[in-house]
């Protein structure tokens, strides 16, 4: 089952040519990565209590259609790659403007941080059974 969120554009998205700002595509990529975590029940409370939040090391984005004011938005998500140890993570988002009309796809790579100590860790288990029930791309690894 795919994991897709809706987004409405406000007018302060638009650049001076009237089309979506490019870090606004990466935005709606963490919104529905972080909506992803909250709606699975990893909350900022959940990582607060475990001392780990997710931490990027990359953000490619590859555009395909400008989205303009009004275009109705939606934003999948999809596993790429973790480490064994859950500890690294690769997330695809696919980006459609008006139903399945593709706008971009933006692939991201991050890691699961210690917030005390400030290293890269394994994540509790609670955050790997949310990793492992998102859905995969289908060239998804394990690395």
């Amino acid at each position: 089952m795919n994991y897709i969120k809706q987004a409405e554009l406000r007018w302060s998205d638009l650049d001076p040519n009237f089309h979506l700002r490019h870090s606004v595509y990466y935005d709606l990529g963490a919104y529905c990565r972080i909506s992803f975590l909250f709606d699975n029940g990893i909350t900022e409370e959940v990582m607060r209590r475990h001392f780990i939040g997710p931490v990027l090391f990359r953000e490619e984005c590859f555009f395909k259609r400008e989205i303009k004011f009004g275009d109705a938005i939606s934003i999948s998500l999809t596993l790429k790659s973790v480490s064994a140890d859950f500890r690294k993570f690769s997330m695809q988002h696919e980006i459609f403007k008006n139903e399945n009309e593709p706008a971009a796809l933006l692939i991201i790579d991050g890691a699961w941080m210690d917030t005390v100590k400030r290293k890269i860790v394994a994540p509790p288990q609670i955050i790997i059974d949310t990793l492992n029930a998102i859905p995969k791309t289908e060239d998804y690894t394990i690395r």
